[in-house]
């Protein structure tokens, strides 16, 4: 007789329990996890490597929140491919197979000015963190938040209780200006208003966007990079990316870099790399 074991029963070392997911937005997920060696060790911009069964890839997911005190480790997920998916499924008190980090080194946080941050998707529990820090270190701290439309906005008080503003924007329109956070930072500084640095987190076109709108005006854009790794420890050279002229590697040498020094051409044409074999994974 074949004996079934339950992940519930059977716990490694790289394992954590579950201690909460919800679904925060459609197709965006929160999962909070018991992780005691990570959240005392996290700072703000790390990122995990998770892996939901012993059958799925190794996805990098930017930390959220933590409390050291508790031992737990907050993420946002979008639920996009066969590994995410898996990832949804699971609830409280179930385990996910392999849990590592904190990985790559933290956002830079000291006092700059005014910094503005841009968060999109599962980005905009990215930002979090680090709107947080800069706040506590004297900086003043603009977000922009957008998504398609607001009910897919989300943390949107979180955010509050952390900058000294936040701006919205949808492309429908629903919530704050109608276009893109780009669009409205555009605007912004258009008005003659001054931003010291900016931070995006999120899907590779915002940041792009982002970096071509802060180009003219010179000001210091840091976008956090998400190509597909495996190790994460800068062994298996998949997550490298052209940074002036120099090829670094986003586990290690990031995940925060000058945008306006990336090469994004390669970056768009190396995010399509493995877009037949995930369509034929999420098939099965």
């Amino acid at each position: 007789m074949i004996k079934v074991f339950s992940l519930r029963k059977l716990k490694n070392a790289d394992m954590v329990e579950i201690l909460e997911r919800i679904q925060i937005a459609p197709n965006v997920h929160s999962c909070t996890v018991e992780a005691p060696d990570v959240a005392r060790k996290a700072l703000p911009g790390q990122f995990v490597i998770i892996i939901p069964d012993e059958y799925s890839e190794r996805t990098p997911i930017t930390i959220a929140d933590w409390d050291a005190k508790k031992g737990t480790i907050t993420f946002i997920f979008l639920e996009i491919g066969a590994s995410t998916q898996k990832l949804a499924e699971l609830n409280s008190g179930d385990l996910i197979y392999s849990f590592t980090g904190p990985l790559g080194k933290p956002m830079e946080i000291k006092k700059f000015g005014t910094v503005a941050l841009v968060g999109g998707c599962y980005g905009i529990g990215g930002i979090y963190p680090v709107a947080r820090a800069l706040k506590k270190s004297g900086n003043k701290v603009i977000c922009f938040s957008e998504a398609r439309s607001k009910f897919l906005l989300y943390w949107n008080d979180k955010l509050e209780e952390v900058s000294d503003e936040v701006r919205y924007a949808t492309v429908d329109g629903s919530l704050g200006i109608k276009g893109h956070s780009h669009d409205d930072m555009e605007e912004y500084l258009k008005a003659g208003k001054k931003i010291d640095r900016v931070i995006a987190i999120g899907c590779t076109f915002m940041m792009y966007r982002v970096s071509e709108v802060t180009r003219p005006f010179g000001i210091d854009t840091i976008v956090s990079m998400n190509p597909v790794m495996i190790d994460g420890t800068g062994m298996c050279g998949a997550c490298r990316v052209v940074v002036d002229g120099e090829t670094k590697f986003a586990c290690v040498d990031g995940p925060h870099f000058e945008g306006h020094k990336i090469d994004w051409d390669i970056i768009m044409s190396r995010r399509k790399a493995y877009l037949e074999e995930e369509i034929i994974s999420q098939e099965r």
